[in-house]
C-alpha cells in the first residue's frame, strides 16, 4: 500500500448542526463522475493511510472524495477512553446526513451523484443514513464493517450496497452475511482471501479499493 502526500491536504468545515463543525478533506478530479463520502468508524479518521489509500484511488478512477472525521477532537478524545460515542450510529449517521445535505449544497458538488464508503460502525452509519435519504444516495461500499449495527433500517436502504470482508475475520463475515439477508436492495458480499480486519495483508487493500472502485462506477457513472 503506497500513499501520496500532500494530494488530499485542503481542509473545510463541514456544519452538523447544533454549533458544531466538522473537519473534512474535498478533492475533485477532472471531470468528476460523483462524490464519495467516507465514514470512518472505531478510533479510524481521515488521516488514516488505509482510507487516504482507497481515497486516491477512486479519485483517480475520476471520483471526488470527502474524508471526514465524524466526530470533533473533544469528542475524539472522549472516545478514546470510553469507546461509546464511536458505536452510537444515531449520532453518527446524524452527522453522515448533515455531510450530505452539505455536498448537495455546494455549487462544486452538488450535481454530483453520491456514494458512501464505510468502514467498522461507519458503515452502519453509511446505511442508516442511506435508509433515512434513499434518493441522495447511489451506492454503498462496506470495508470490513458492521452492518448489523444498522438494524432495523437495513430493510429500508435502496442503494446497492457491496459489503467487503476478509475471509479470516470471521466474526465479522459471520454478522455481514446475516445483515446482507435483511437487505432487499441490489447487494453482494466480496471475500477477500487471506484478510484480516484490516487488510493490512500485502494487495489486500488494493483489492479493496479496486472493489470499490468498480462498484461505483457501475451505479454512479452510468
Amino acid at each position: 500500500m503506497n500513499t501520496t502526500p500532500g494530494w488530499n491536504e485542503q481542509v473545510y468545515q463541514v456544519p452538523v448542526g447544533k454549533a458544531i463543525t466538522l473537519e473534512g478533506n474535498l478533492n475533485i478530479p477532472a471531470q468528476p463522475q460523483g462524490v464519495i463520502l467516507f465514514a470512518h468508524g472505531s478510533g479510524s479518521g481521515r488521516h488514516s493511510p488505509r482510507n487516504q489509500f482507497v481515497a486516491r484511488v477512486l479519485h483517480n478512477a475520476g471520483l471526488a472524495t470527502l474524508l471526514i472525521d465524524l466526530l470533533t477532537l473533544q469528542e475524539e478524545a472522549e472516545d478514546r477512553s470510553s469507546g461509546h460515542l464511536r458505536f452510537n450510529i444515531d449520532l453518527l449517521s446524524e452527522r453522515v446526513v448533515a455531510a450530505t445535505n452539505w455536498l448537495a449544497e455546494r455549487p462544486e458538488t452538488r450535481s454530483f451523484k453520491i456514494g458512501y464508503f464505510g468502514a467498522s460502525t461507519g458503515a452502519a452509519a453509511a446505511l442508516v443514513a442511506a435508509a433515512e435519504h434513499p434518493l441522495a444516495v447511489g451506492a454503498v461500499v462496506s470495508r470490513g464493517g458492521r452492518p448489523d449495527l444498522a438494524s432495523s433500517f437495513l430493510t429500508h436502504v435502496l442503494a446497492p450496497t457491496l459489503l467487503i470482508i476478509g475471509s479470516r475475520d470471521t466474526e465479522v463475515l459471520a454478522l455481514n452475511r446475516k445483515a446482507a439477508s435483511l437487505l432487499n436492495c441490489e447487494k453482494r458480499i466480496e471475500i477477500v482471501e487471506g484478510a484480516t480486519h484490516l487488510f493490512e495483508e500485502p494487495g489486500a487493500l488494493e483489492q479493496v479499493a479496486q472493489l470499490a472502485s468498480q462498484w461505483f462506477a457501475r451505479y454512479l457513472t452510468s
